[in-house]
C-alpha cells in the first residue's frame, strides 16, 4: 500500500487514499499501521476518499491508534488539507471538506500552512450527557489513591476533559498514565474522552482518543479568565 506520513505539532498521521487501498481499513488493520516495529508508529491513520457531496474536495476519516474512528483531529484536518493541496485535489486557497463531525472549511495560508475554522466550543454536547450547563463537573478517582477531581468539559466536535493544577510541580507528579486511562473511560464519558491536566501557560498531557489541539484555547475563557 502506498502511504505518506505526516505530523503537525508533533502529532504524526499516515494519510492514505481510499481509492488506492486494496483492503478495508478495519480496527484491527490501523492499530497493526500503528504499531511500533511491526507497524509504521503514528498516531492515527487519516483516509481521503472522494467526497459524497460535490461541493467538498474530499470525504475525511480519522482513525485513532486503537482502530476507532475519532470525530475530528485540529492536527490531522490540517495535515490532510496540506496533502490534498500538495496532491492535486485541489488549486483553490478555500475549499471544504467532510468529517464526521461536519463540514470543515479551511484556507491555505503559505506552502506549508493553512488555517482552519473548527467550529464554535460547546460546555455541553452529547459526549457528557446530563452535564452542567457551565461544563464543570468532578469525577471519583480511586488510583493511585482515593481522590476527587474537579474538571471543564469543553467540545468543538470532540470531546475534552480539562483538569487545573495548580504548579507545574503538580503537574510533574501526577501519574498519567495511570490515571489518565480512568477518566477516559469513566462513565460520564459515553464515548470517551481527551484529557489535559492544565496549568497556564504549559500544558502538554493528553491521554484520549482524539486531538485537544483547541481545548486549552478556551478553557481558560470558560472559567472566566
Amino acid at each position: 500500500m502506498r502511504f505518506e506520513k505526516w505530523q503537525a505539532l508533533g502529532n504524526d498521521y499516515l494519510i492514505v487514499e481510499a481509492d488506492e487501498l486494496a483492503f478495508a481499513l478495519t480496527p484491527a488493520r490501523v492499530r497493526r499501521l500503528c504499531a511500533g516495529h511491526f507497524g509504521v508508529f503514528a498516531d492515527g491513520v487519516l483516509e481521503l476518499s472522494r467526497p459524497a457531496d460535490a461541493a467538498d474536495v474530499a470525504d475525511l476519516k480519522i482513525y485513532n491508534p486503537d482502530g476507532s474512528e475519532a470525530e475530528l483531529s485540529g492536527n490531522g484536518a490540517r495535515e490532510a488539507i496540506m496533502y490534498l493541496r500538495r496532491r492535486g485535489w485541489t488549486e483553490e486557497d478555500e475549499f471544504s471538506i467532510h468529517t464526521a463531525a461536519g463540514t470543515i472549511r479551511p484556507q491555505i495560508t503559505g506552502w506549508d500552512t493553512c488555517r482552519v475554522d473548527m467550529g464554535r466550543a460547546s460546555l455541553t454536547s452529547k459526549d457528557l450527557p446530563g452535564g452542567a450547563p457551565d461544563g464543570r463537573g468532578e469525577l471519583l478517582l480511586e488510583r493511585p489513591e482515593v481522590h476527587t477531581l474537579h474538571f471543564q468539559h469543553v467540545s468543538i466536535g470532540n470531546p475534552q476533559c480539562a483538569i487545573h493544577v495548580s504548579s507545574e510541580a503538580a503537574l510533574d507528579a501526577l501519574h498519567l498514565p495511570l490515571i489518565g486511562p480512568p477518566i477516559e473511560g469513566n462513565e460520564a464519558f459515553p464515548n470517551r474522552t481527551n484529557v489535559w491536566e492544565r496549568r497556564c501557560p504549559r500544558a502538554r498531557a493528553r491521554r484520549g482518543p482524539r486531538s485537544p489541539t483547541c481545548s486549552t484555547r478556551v478553557r481558560p475563557t470558560a472559567r472566566g479568565a
